[in-house]
């Protein structure tokens, strides 16, 4: 079979107005974050992608709340958890338990180049929208299941929860203060980590199955699981069991292999120091007045490792003396990598934050067959963190509200007629 880069039918090619991946039609069958996290980077890049709900329901993380998105007369009912990742995408309500609506399914998956889902393993064959179904229907579609433990092994059809497998892949075990200390014991990562990466990692195989798609002509299937993320990214502590059978520990804020990494507290508060060699910590040396540089128990990063136990308080002591602002003027004059501990609106309130644009703004407008959506519904969001110099990522559509494109996907991408939309609203199918 011979390659083809012809764009989908119907799609423009790339262009700085539509991005990277305009070309390109994502079928999304998936909910709550990691796909839908995978999703919103392939439609911030360009890509159409067509989210299928259920009628009436949609997405669990639209009832995920409070806290609800602002209507004009106040908080609707309309969870901000759904806004997080699913902008710049078309919301489309199909019934799949009805034959009808498995065949509306079945139709959009042959227009498109990619279909992603979540559901438990094996669910979906019994709709017909199972990968050797869609990909006899489609053979150039890129088929990408999440699920918690995958398609095979004996935890194959148990349900994943992100939480659930923080633990179960040690993540927990090294998050924390450790045990004997106040606070002690394991502890989740204060985002959905394991689900975000997840959607990370699912956008890079799909990616990569469609360049593979330019060589062969032919899609094919990707199985990602949040435990095989979950394993994946535990990284240099992974590495050191594995290689030096150190099982880690809960060490709270400070770094396994390097020192001084964590915080450490000043006169008004706290601040960070992300001490990554030997020159930054004689500069803070330097700049404290103090001669730990020229001590062969602190003058390198291994020694420094070896004997925390002593410098870490000796550091203490000496960062008590200022406040956090007039450090971070001392050390950053001096190079020295380092920073406040903002909660999140000081986050997004940083001067460098608001430069760099991330966060962004979209309106969603009610129409006469979509009162639901509210009269204006603003929108915020962080912005895409993907920055390419000819084609960026654009923002199109502000998160939707349930079923808001139904109407115009059925016409544009299968042809429906309004008479054919009303029928089967009708039957209870959209």
């Amino acid at each position: 079979m011979t390659a083809s880069n012809e764009p989908t039918p119907g799609l423009p090619p790339p262009s700085p107005q539509t991005g990277a991946l305009s070309h390109l039609r994502v079928l999304d069958l998936s909910r709550v974050l990691a796909g839908p996290w995978c999703t919103q980077n392939l439609a911030d890049m360009g890509a159409d992608v067509i989210k299928i709900e259920k009628p009436g329901a949609g997405d669990d993380t639209r009832h995920w709340g409070p806290p609800y998105l602002e209507g004009d007369d106040g908080p609707t009912r309309q969870a901000s958890y759904f806004a997080a990742c699913n902008r710049n995408k078309r919301s489309v309500t199909v019934d799949i338990a009805t034959a009808e609506g498995q065949k509306l399914v079945r139709d959009l998956a042959q227009q498109s180049d990619v279909v992603i889902e979540n559901y438990k393993t094996g669910s979906l064959k019994r709709y017909g929208l199972d990968y050797e179904t869609l990909s006899a229907l489609n053979p150039r579609l890129v088929y990408c299941s999440i699920t918690g433990f995958g398609q095979t092994g004996p935890y194959a059809a148990r349900p994943g929860y992100d939480l659930l497998v923080q633990a179960m892949s040690g993540l927990m075990s090294i998050t924390g203060q450790p045990d004997g200390e106040p606070g002690g014991g394991p502890l989740r990562v204060g985002v959905a980590v394991i689900d975000v990466f997840t959607g990370m990692y699912a956008t890079t195989a799909i990616l990569g199955a469609i360049e593979a798609r330019h060589h062969t002509g032919r899609g094919q299937r990707i199985d990602i699981a949040l435990l095989d993320v979950a394993m994946a990214v535990l990284a240099n502590q992974g590495a050191g069991y594995l290689n030096a059978g150190v099982v880690p520990t809960r060490q709270g804020n400070v770094h396994p292999s390097v020192v001084p990494y964590q915080d450490f507290p000043t006169r008004d508060g706290n601040m960070l120091l992300a001490i990554g060699n030997d020159g930054q910590f004689a500069r803070f040396c330097e700049v404290a007045g103090v001669d730990w540089a020229r001590d062969e128990r602190y003058a390198t990063n291994s020694a420094r490792v070896v004997h925390r136990d002593t410098l870490i308080p000796m550091m203490s002591d000496v960062t008590r003396a200022r406040p956090t602002h007039e450090w971070i003027g001392l050390l950053e004059a001096a190079s020295v990598p380092c920073g406040p501990i903002n909660d999140i609106g000081q986050a997004f309130a940083d001067e460098h934050v608001q430069h760099r644009g991330l966060r962004v703004e979209q309106y969603r407008y009610a129409t006469s067959d979509r009162p639901e959506a509210d009269t204006v519904n603003r929108i915020c969001s962080t912005a895409s963190p993907l920055r390419l110099s000819d084609t960026p990522p654009t923002l199109r559509h502000a998160p939707p509200a349930l079923g808001q494109h139904t109407d115009e996907v059925l016409r544009d991408c299968l042809g429906l007629g309004p008479q054919d939309v009303a029928d089967l609203r009708a039957k209870g199918v959209l």
